[in-house]
């Protein structure tokens, strides 16, 4: 059984990787704008503020739930922020 839920994460995460943010991530949008100090500060706390909505938002329409969830989250935000997401 947690051979098969392991399985399934993993598959999820193929899946919304690729498709989840065909836009910029947050550090390249700040690179490519050349933001710096507390513009940048600004736009990282909205733009990870946004990736996490999103990325509930995904999960819920999954209907993602426990471990699964946290995973689908985790690897969202990162994909969406540019690094490894926090928390």
């Amino acid at each position: 059984m947690l051979r098969i839920t392991a399985a399934s994460i993993v598959c999820l995460l193929s899946l919304a990787s690729g498709a989840t943010y065909a836009q910029a991530t947050c550090n390249a949008t700040v690179a490519e704008k050349k933001l710096a100090g507390a513009a940048r500060t600004s736009f990282m706390k909205k733009c990870e503020a946004d990736a996490k909505a999103a990325c509930d938002a995904q999960a819920a329409e999954k209907k993602l739930a426990g471990a699964a969830k946290t995973s689908f989250a985790k690897k969202c935000m990162s994909d969406a922020v540019g690094e490894a997401a926090k928390g």
